[in-house]
């Protein structure tokens, strides 16, 4: 099932745990970025480590090394291509963005 992230955007998907397991142990770029497209952070270069579902299920852990992780919400929006994941979630207005650098199919 598809849902509309916004007017004029492409079909999106809810977040699935499989989508972005292709990604770890792949280098990235990875950023936050709130709804107008400004950095929250910069983009830094990072190894996903592995990817989790939080205890409560209401979030997806993407782990950069055993400590440290960002947790995108699992309602969030999902779009995907061949080298980039991102995930909006309309309730905070964050976009959680992950570039692979080495060029790579998703």
């Amino acid at each position: 099932m598809f849902t509309w992230q916004r007017e004029g955007a492409i079909p999106v998907e809810q977040i699935k745990v499989e989508d972005i397991q292709p990604l770890v142990s792949e280098k990235a770029r990875v950023a936050i970025l709130d709804d107008d497209g400004q950095d929250k952070a910069p983009f830094v270069s990072k190894t996903i480590v592995k990817v989790e579902l939080c205890p409560d299920i209401t979030h997806l852990r993407i782990y950069f090394d055993d400590i440290n992780f960002f947790a995108v919400p699992l309602i969030s929006n999902v779009t995907k291509n061949e080298n980039e994941w991102s995930a909006f979630d309309e309730n905070s207005g964050l976009q959680y963005i992950i570039r692979r650098e080495s060029g790579q199919d998703v």
